[in-house]
C-alpha cells in the first residue's frame, strides 16, 4: 500500500514542503531513498524502538520510503514522525484518509515521546501557504508555531497521541497565543537600564542618538570607563519591535534552535560575540549552513567588544552586510540569504596600554604603537561607523552620587517619536526606514543645509582636518539630532554637535584626547 505524509525542509529562512511516500510490498528489507543524511538513515532504528514500546510495530515486509523532490539534500531527525506515521498508514494499522490534510514533523525518543525541532516557524509559515488543515509538531514546539495566524497547530507529547488522533479514538486540543497581547506586554521590559549607570551623560546622549536613527557606533576609551555597561543597555532604548520585526526575528532565531519555548521573539537582540570568533561564526555558513551573529542580531544590537582583537579578516566580511543588510552565502549547489539589518557597536582602548596617551597615562604608548594599534581597523570599515565617541572615566564625585539617572524608558520615548518620524519620511522607499540608511539622494534631499550651517560646516572640516568621508555621517546624524528636538530643519547646533562625534577623524587624535 502507498501512502504520502508531507514534512518540510528548511534552506536559509524558508521552507519547502517534503512528501514522504511510504510503500510497503511483499519482500523483505528497509530502503530509504531521496537525499537523506546519515541521521534521517538512522531513523529506522528510532521508529522500530518507539513504535515496539506503545504497541505498535514495524511489519516484516519490504518497506521503501521516498524523500521527494529527490534531488534535494534532506537533514536532520525532524523526519523520524512522519515516517513512522507513513509506515503505521501503509501497513494499515491508522487509518490514511485524513492524513494528507497535516504537514507533520517531529524527532522520536525510544520510548515514543517527542524531541523539540529547528525551523519550526517558517515550517508553521509554508504549512499555512500551502493550504494545510493543520501542523502537528512536538509540544516544546507549538507555542512557536502558534505564532502564523491561519494555521491550527496541535503540540504532542507522545507519539500515541497522534496514533490515537488518526484512529479517532481522541482528539488534540490546538494551541492558541494572544501574540499582539505578548508583543505589548513584553517588549517594553529591559533587564539593563540606564538608571544604573552613574555619569557619563554625554555617552549616553550619543547612544540615544545613535539609537533614534540606527547608526554605527564606536566607543573609545580606557578600561573600567563603562564601555561595556553602557553597550548592555543600548536595546533598551531602541523602539519597540513591530508584528513584522518580531517575525523576521523569530524566525532567523527559530532556524538556529535558539527560541525554545519562547514562542514570539519581542526583545530585540543582543549579541556579542568574542574576539576569538571565525568569519563564519560571524556571518554563517558550514556544511550544514545556519545563520551567523550578524543574523541572529537581526533587528536588534551586533556588540563587538575590544574591537581591534579581531581578526582583521574576520572584521573585513563585515564590510558588504552593513552596506548591503544581507548576507549571501553560495555554496557548489544552492545559495542561501540570511538577512542581517542590525546595529554596530563596537568598543575599544585607545592604545595597547588601554590609556589616551597623557601625561596622566597609568601605561604610555608611543604614537607609533597607537597608529599601529588603531591600524588594526580598516578605513573602509570605519566608514561604515557614523559616530565616534570617546568615553573617559567616571570620577569619584558622580560614583557617589545617589541621585538617579534618567532610566531607559524616558530615553526611549524620545527615540520613538524621532523613528515615527522617519518612518513617515522615508515612507515612500521600500528599503530605508532611518536615517543610517539614507544614500546620496536622500541626504541632499533630507539634510540640506542653510548658507550659516553650510559655512560652518565647511570651516570645521577643514580646521579639525575632517576626511571626507566624514562628511555624509556627519549631515546623517545632524538629521537624527533634528529630529530629536522635532526640527523640520537641520540647523548649525545640529552640525555642530554631529561634528563631536567623529573622534577618530580628526587629526591628532593619536596624541591625546
Amino acid at each position: 500500500m502507498l501512502v504520502k505524509v508531507f514534512g518540510s525542509a528548511v534552506f536559509g529562512v524558508d521552507a519547502t514542503t517534503i512528501t514522504i511516500e511510504v510503500n510497503i510490498d511483499k519482500g523483505i528489507g528497509y530502503h530509504l531513498v531521496g537525499l537523506p543524511d546519515n541521521a534521517i538513515k538512522e531513523s529506522s532504528y528510532r521508529i522500530a524502538a518507539a513504535l515496539k514500546n506503545n504497541g505498535c510495530q514495524l511489519p516484516g515486509k519490504k518497506i521503501v520510503i521516498n524523500m521527494a523532490p529527490a534531488d534535494l539534500r534532506k537533514e536532520g531527525s525532524a523526519y523520524d514522525l512522519p515516517i513512522a506515521i507513513g509506515i503505521l498508514a501503509a501497513s494499515g494499522q491508522i487509518s490514511s484518509d485524513a492524513i494528507a490534510s497535516y504537514l507533520i514533523m517531529g524527532e522520536l525518543s525510544l520510548d515514543g515521546s517527542l524531541l523539540p525541532v529547528k525551523g519550526i516557524l517558517p515550517i508553521a509559515i509554508k504549512a499555512k501557504e500551502e493550504g494545510f488543515l493543520g501542523l502537528i509538531i512536538p509540544k516544546q514546539n507549538a507555542k512557536e508555531a502558534a505564532v502564523v495566524d491561519g494555521i491550527t497547530v496541535y503540540g504532542i507529547e507522545n507519539v500515541t497521541e497522534i496514533i490515537d488522533f488518526f484512529r479517532g479514538t481522541t482528539t488534540l486540543q490546538p494551541e492558541r497565543i494572544d501574540h499582539e497581547r505578548e508583543l505589548d506586554c513584553t517588549s517594553t521590559t529591559t533587564e539593563f537600564d540606564f538608571a544604573d549607570v552613574k555619569g557619563q551623560e554625554s555617552i549616553k546622549r550619543c547612544l540615544e542618538i545613535a539609537a533614534a536613527g540606527g547608526h554605527n557606533i564606536i566607543l573609545i576609551g580606557p578600561p573600567g570607563s563603562g564601555k561595556t555597561m553602557l553597550a548592555k543597555r543600548l536595546p533598551g532604548i531602541l523602539p519597540p519591535m513591530s508584528m513584522k520585526e518580531a517575525l523576521e526575528t523569530t524566525k532567523i532565531h527559530s532556524v538556529a534552535g535558539k527560541v525554545k519555548d519562547l514562542g514570539l521573539i519581542v526583545q530585540r537582540p543582543f549579541r556579542a560575540p568574542h574576539h576569538t570568533a571565525s568569519s563564519v561564526s560571524l556571518v554563517g555558513g558550514g556544511s550544514y549552513p545556519q545563520p551567523g551573529e550578524i543574523s541572529l542580531a537581526h533587528n536588534g544590537v551586533l556588540f563587538l567588544d575590544e574591537l581591534p582583537e579581531f581578526k582583521r579578516e574576520v572584521l573585513e566580511v563585515l564590510r558588504q552586510p552593513l552596506e548591503d543588510r544581507e548576507v549571501t552565502i553560495s555554496r557548489a549547489r544552492f545559495t542561501i540569504t540570511y538577512p542581517s539589518s542590525f546595529m554596530l557597536v563596537a568598543s575599544m582602548n585607545p592604545s595597547p596600554g588601554g590609556y589616551f596617551s597623557n601625561s596622566d597615562a597609568l601605561i604610555a604608548s608611543s604614537p607609533m604603537e597607537m597608529q599601529r594599534y588603531l591600524g588594526k581597523i580598516s578605513g573602509p570599515l570605519l566608514d561604515r561607523i557614523d559616530i565616534h565617541i570617546e568615553v573617559n572615566p567616571v570620577p569619584f564625585e558622580k560614583l557617589s552620587d545617589t541621585r538617579n539617572s534618567e532610566s531607559s524608558q524616558e530615553i526611549r520615548k524620545r527615540v520613538a517619536a524621532a523613528r515615527q518620524i522617519q518612518v513617515r519620511r522615508f515612507e515612500r522607499y521600500e528599503n530605508i526606514h532611518y536615517n543610517a540608511q539614507m544614500g546620496s539622494r536622500q541626504i541632499r534631499e533630507y539634510c540640506a543645509l542653510d548658507n550659516e550651517s553650510l559655512h560652518f560646516l565647511e570651516l570645521a572640516m577643514k580646521r579639525l582636518q575632517l576626511s571626507a568621508r566624514a562628511y555624509d555621517r556627519i549631515l546623517k546624524v545632524a538629521r537624527t539630532i533634528a529630529d530629536l528636538d522635532g526640527s523640520e530643519a537641520v540647523h548649525s547646533a545640529h552640525v555642530a554637535e554631529a561634528i563631536q562625534y567623529r573622534s577618530l577623524d580628526r587629526e591628532g587624535w593619536l596624541r591625546g584626547s
